[in-house]
C-alpha cells in the first residue's frame, strides 16, 4: 500500500499537575513552577513526591471534557468518522481500587472498567466514535498510539484519529514503583548527577490527528521504534535501543540529525534511565549538541500518558519557538550535552520526543513545522 498522506496535529489539550490546559502546562514548564506535591496516602509510613491533578471535577469528567474541547475546536460535527486510539499503562485500575477499598470486596468491581480498553469503553458511552483501539506498552503507550495514528492516516485508512494518552494515580502503580526503589521523596531532578528517582504522576493528553492541515498545525514527521529487550525494567546501559529508535525516527522523517533543535527526553530522573539515554544522545548526535531537556521535572512521569503529553509540549515548542528550560539541574550528569537552565527563544523547526518503557520498548517521534 502506497504511503503518501501526511499526519497533522490540528488540535490538542491536556490536564496534569502542571495545569488544567496546555497553555498552563507550557507556562509552568517555561517558568519552572513547583507542581509536584508530597504525599503519604499511597505508601505506608512513607512520604513520596507525586504529580496530582488539582481539580474539583472527577478524573473521568476531566477526560470527557478534554475530548469535548477537541470536538468543539475542530472541523468535525461529531466523532462518527473518527478512530479513537487510547494509550494507557494503568487503564481502569483506579476504578477497581476505589471499589475494593470502599467495600473490602471484589464483588462490586465492574469488569468493563478495569482493563486498558475500559477507557475507550467509557469514552464511547459519551461520544460516537467510528472504532477504537487501545495500546498498553507501559511508558510508551501513547507514543505508540501516536505512531499508529500516523500510520493509518498516511495509508489513507482514516482521515481523523483522536489520540488519548491517559493514566490516573492509583496505589498499585505508586507502590509498584516504590518496590522497585525508583521513587523520589522530593520533586525529581532528571539528568542531575545526584538524582534520586522519579515522580509518578497522572495526566490526560488528547490530540486530533488529521490528513488535512488546519491553521497552526504541527506535522508528525517521523516515528522510530526499537526493542533492545536488555532487562525487564532497565535499559541497556549504552542506550543502544534508545539510539536506534531516535535514528529510525529521524530517517522516517527524512531529515538530517542536524535539523533537530530540541530533544524532549524521556528523562525520568532514575539512575539507569537517564544515564542510558544520555549515552544514546551523545553517541547519536555527537558534536551537534541539540538542546536536551526533560519536562518531567514539572509534569512528573505520567506513565502511559507521557508520550502524548510530551507531544503536546513539542507542538508548543514549535509554535512558540521556545526551548523550555531544564529544571533542577545543578550538576549535569554529562558536560557534553546541551542543557539550558532558562527558556531559550530560537527558531525551532523539528523536535524529537523520546518515550522508553520497561522491557526495552522504545519509541521516538519527530514533530515539525508544516512546510
Amino acid at each position: 500500500m502506497k504511503i503518501s498522506n501526511k499526519a497533522y496535529i490540528n488540535s490538542y489539550t491536556s490536564v496534569s499537575c502542571a495545569g488544567n490546559n496546555s497553555q498552563e502546562l507550557f507556562e509552568a514548564i517555561c517558568q519552572k513552577k513547583e507542581t509536584i506535591s508530597l504525599n503519604q496516602r499511597y505508601v505506608t509510613d512513607t512520604t513520596v513526591a507525586i504529580g496530582e491533578i488539582k481539580s474539583d471535577k472527577s478524573f473521568d469528567t476531566l477526560l470527557q471534557d478534554a475530548c469535548q474541547y477537541i470536538l468543539d475546536n475542530s472541523t468535525l460535527n461529531d466523532f462518527s468518522n473518527t478512530l479513537l486510539v487510547v494509550g494507557s499503562s494503568v487503564g481502569g485500575m483506579r476504578h477497581t481500587e476505589e471499589s475494593y477499598f470502599t467495600s473490602q470486596s471484589y464483588t462490586n468491581i465492574n469488569y468493563k472498567e478495569h482493563p486498558i480498553d475500559g477507557i475507550a469503553h467509557q469514552l464511547k458511552t459519551h461520544f460516537n466514535f467510528y472504532d477504537d483501539i487501545s495500546f498498553s506498552t507501559a511508558c510508551t503507550s501513547s507514543a505508540n498510539a501516536l505512531g499508529y495514528a500516523k500510520e493509518v492516516i498516511a495509508k489513507g485508512i482514516y482521515k481523523n484519529v483522536l489520540v488519548v494518552g491517559v493514566d490516573s494515580l492509583c496505589a498499585t502503580t505508586v507502590c509498584g514503583f516504590w518496590a522497585l526503589s525508583v521513587l523520589s521523596t522530593k520533586p525529581c531532578t532528571p539528568f542531575e548527577l545526584n538524582r534520586e528517582g522519579m515522580n509518578v504522576s497522572e495526566g490526560i493528553a488528547v490530540l486530533l490527528i488529521q490528513d488535512e492541515k488546519q491553521e497552526n498545525a504541527v506535522e508528525i514527521c517521523g516515528v522510530g521504534y526499537s526493542s533492545d529487550a536488555h532487562h525487564m525494567t532497565q535499559p541497556h546501559p549504552d542506550g543502544k535501543g534508545a539510539q536506534k529508535a531516535m535514528n529510525n525516527a529521524i530517517k522516517d522523517a527524512k531529515i538530517a540529525k542536524s535539523d533537530i533543535a530540541y530533544i524532549n527526553a524521556h528523562g525520568t530522573g532514575t539512575q539507569a534511565n537517564d544515564s542510558a539515554e544520555l549515552n544514546a544522545i551523545g553517541t547519536l548526535f555527537g558534536e551537534l549538541r541539540p538542546y536536551v531537556g526533560s519536562t518531567k521535572s514539572v509534569t512528573g512521569h505520567t506513565l502511559g500518558a507521557a508520550g502524548a503529553l510530551e507531544a503536546i509540549i513539542a507542538c508548543m515548542v514549535l509554535q512558540h519557538n521556545v526551548v523550555p528550560p531544564s529544571k533542577n539541574i545543578q550538576h549535569p550528569d554529562r558536560e557534553d550535552v546541551a542543557f539550558s537552565n532558562e527558556a531559550v527563544s530560537m527558531e525551532v523547526n523539528y523536535v524529537l520526543s523520546n518515550s522508553f518503557a520497561f522491557g526495552g520498548n522504545n519509541t521516538s517521534l519527530v514533530f515539525g513545522k508544516v512546510r
